[in-house]
């Protein structure tokens, strides 16, 4: 009790005295998790309202695809971007392996498919809501995309939150394409393995509840939303053009 109440302590003293070991590691993981979530986000919310609004045979597969790489572990994303970025592979000219550019990649590709399902799952939904007065309009498949995507504007800005959580609580891919090497790419997660293997337990567990903090506020800041695009639904009806 008493070593445990001990690494508390200390842990959140190198917290309050902005350890600069400890908020290094922490402004680099946020710094590669932004990164990545607004690569992935760019692309994913595009290909997601897409897939959300148009049909074309195939598509069951694209999605069952598409669902299965949500289950794909991290270390397997990891080892594909590993093996792309290596001396011998096609990407090995890039020079990026063990870099934070690695690691952004690996995140950006680990929290795609996400943001891609999540997005198709809402656009998908105000498409049979709103869908038939949008193409009694005229509206074509780019501009319902468009308009529905801006409709549910909220629920993007969730799935946004949802992808930055799931990127920086991330661990295996940016250990085995960033290579955990201080002062370069070690980030919350790897440095909190390695400092537990390495019986530094307060710097470990500052880091550990840093990171609690941010994954708490982003489950508040989540909730905050649903709150008010439950009030905004009740307000702000569906733009379509005249």
């Amino acid at each position: 009790m008493n070593s445990f109440t001990g690494s508390v302590s200390t842990a959140f003293g190198l917290i309050l005295s902005g350890d600069p070991v400890l908020w290094t590691v922490v402004l680099r993981s946020l710094a590669v998790s932004a990164t990545a979530c607004l690569l992935a986000c760019s692309a994913g919310i595009v290909l997601g309202a897409w897939l959300g609004v148009v049909r074309f045979r195939g598509r069951d597969t694209v999605l069952t695809v598409l669902n299965t790489f949500l289950a794909v572990p991290a270390v397997v994303v990891g080892l594909v971007i590993y093996l792309l970025l290596s001396r011998s592979g096609p990407l090995g000219f890039l020079g990026w392996l063990f870099s934070f550019q690695a690691m952004v990649l690996a995140q950006a590709v680990l929290v795609l498919p996400l943001v891609t399902a999540l997005t198709r799952q809402a656009v998908e939904d105000a498409e049979r809501q709103h869908g038939e007065q949008l193409r009694s309009l005229g509206a074509g498949t780019g501009l319902r995309s468009l308009l529905l995507a801006w409709d549910e504007r909220y629920a993007l800005l969730t799935v946004l939150i949802t992808a930055f959580g799931r990127a920086i609580s991330e661990v295996g891919a940016v250990m085995i394409v960033g290579g955990n090497i201080e002062g370069f790419t070690r980030v919350m997660t790897t440095a909190i393995a390695l400092e537990t293997s390495k019986g530094d337990l307060p710097l470990a567990l500052g880091l550990g509840l840093v990171l609690m903090t941010v994954v708490l506020l982003l489950n508040a800041l989540v909730s905050a939303l649903r709150r008010w695009r439950e009030r905004a639904d009740g307000l702000m009806p569906l733009a379509v053009p005249a």
